[in-house]
């Protein structure tokens, strides 16, 4: 699932039954920017205060130069969720803040467009991630948080196993405001034992 171009930069590829997650490439602006300002009401709320240049190309080719700079490293994997029978932008997914040592662990953060919203494509995004971390990676936790008034996420990660750990207070500016977050955790081993673990396939 982790390959090595002729770059070195560390590359992703993961295949479900109704879409594939892969890394961001140039040729995802268009969609990627029209996917966003569509979206721009559905997001804004969950997310920090956009940029003013925040769908331009110039700020999207720093954003995937961070992504491969960050995934070189092995410190985060930032992936675009697309759908298999038309190859369409869905939303992201990224894997980060991976600490090694005692702690084997990193955090999931996503979004979904206001268009393919509520059909349960992030669950299945998840669904591929969740061995990928525990598997590939060889992570030993993962972890994820999200604002209380967000049920959307909330419901997502407890249908995906997660389990509330608690609250963490003023945690991320999130929309201009610093706001409490809901801490979900998961732990190698508890996806299989209900049931979550799907396996991937690379090509």
């Amino acid at each position: 699932m982790i390959s090595f171009p002729f770059s070195k930069t560390p590359s992703v590829y993961l295949k479900g039954e109704r879409l594939f997650l892969r890394e961001p490439q140039w040729s995802d602006y268009r969609q990627w920017a029209n996917l966003r300002e569509k979206s721009r009401a559905f997001l804004t709320p969950w997310e920090p205060v956009w940029r003013d240049d925040e769908l331009e190309k110039s700020s999207f080719r720093l954003r995937l130069r961070h992504y491969s700079e960050e995934a070189r490293s092995g410190n985060a994997w930032s992936l675009f969720l697309f759908r298999r029978s038309d190859n369409v932008l869905l939303g992201g997914i990224t894997l980060g803040n991976i600490r090694r040592g005692v702690a084997q662990s990193g955090q999931i953060g996503y979004w979904c467009g206001a268009p393919h919203a509520g059909q349960g494509y992030m669950f299945d995004a998840l669904k591929l991630v969740i061995p990928f971390a525990f598997s590939e990676l060889r992570l030993h936790r993962l972890e994820a948080a999200c604002i209380p008034s967000n049920l959307r996420s909330v419901r997502l990660l407890e249908k995906a196993g997660f389990l509330l750990e608690g609250t963490l207070r003023s945690y991320l500016k999130i929309n201009g405001l610093w706001q409490d977050h809901l801490l979900y955790s998961l732990i190698e081993g508890e996806e299989q034992r209900r049931g979550l673990s799907v396996k991937t396939t690379a090509v």
